[in-house]
């Protein structure tokens, strides 16, 4: 099945007003930046965001909390070199906020995927992030149970991809994309080349086929670092 698709817009037209979407990266690292800006373009509100970070700068995610897309973000680092976005709509109480830590995050990712629909761990333990969530003792010491994440929709961006949905991530670009593609509904993916069926060595194959659904080419992706540097502001076009 080819499920290359013309254009970012038709990408993205699915995600509709209330939508939970993971987007893939650390920091710039893997950030699918112009599927982010695409879904600017189209306009979807009141979503639910699961990211490392709450945005950066006026581009990305930060551009879709100015254009007042996003209800609610969960992720582990809501403060970034320029957090305005974030920060201002937070302090006014015009966004919600689940914080999460880090490797709390990954896994509960990893959980929706997997089907695993809650787990324990001592992260948080005896913290404020640890209100209101049982409790359980293992030989000793205590852990605090915490819920799968799942996503109607996973924006992703990889290095190569083929026809059907096979993904390499370049270096440290992988970070949560894999686990994204895995527990969402509808993974689309940017891909800077898209090859013919075998055009992956099996061996290299980072995420299969099966956890995507549509894909993209973007030849020359931007990187969120550079663009915040060059002052950039991205609006809905």
């Amino acid at each position: 099945m080819d499920k290359r698709l013309p254009g970012l817009a038709e990408a993205v037209s699915g995600i509709k007003d209330g939508a939970t979407v993971m987007i893939g990266g650390f920091g710039g690292s893997g950030n699918p930046i112009e599927l982010v800006h695409a879904l600017i373009d189209a306009g979807p509100k009141d979503l639910t965001v699961i990211n490392n970070n709450a945005g950066n700068g006026k581009i990305g995610i930060a551009a879709m909390i100015d254009a007042g897309m996003v209800k609610k973000m969960i992720c582990s680092f809501p403060k970034s070199s320029d957090p305005r976005a974030f920060t201002d709509r937070y302090m006014a109480g015009e966004i919600e906020l689940e914080l999460v830590p880090q490797g709390t995050l990954a896994e509960r990712i990893r959980a929706g995927g997997a089907g695993i629909p809650a787990f324990y761990t001592p992260a948080s333990y005896g913290t404020e992030l640890a209100e209101g969530k049982p409790v359980a003792e293992f030989d000793g010491k205590h852990y605090v149970q915490e819920r799968w994440l799942k996503a109607d929709f996973a924006l992703v961006k990889a290095e190569l991809a083929d026809t059907h949905g096979n993904l390499t991530y370049r270096m440290a670009g992988r970070n949560f994309s894999p686990l994204m593609a895995m527990a969402a509904e509808t993974t689309i993916v940017q891909a800077t080349k898209v090859l013919e069926p075998g055009g992956i060595d099996p061996e290299q194959v980072h995420t299969p086929g099966i956890f995507v659904n549509h894909i993209v080419e973007v030849a020359e992706p931007q990187q969120e670092e550079a663009l915040i540097r060059a002052g950039a502001v991205y609006e809905r076009a």
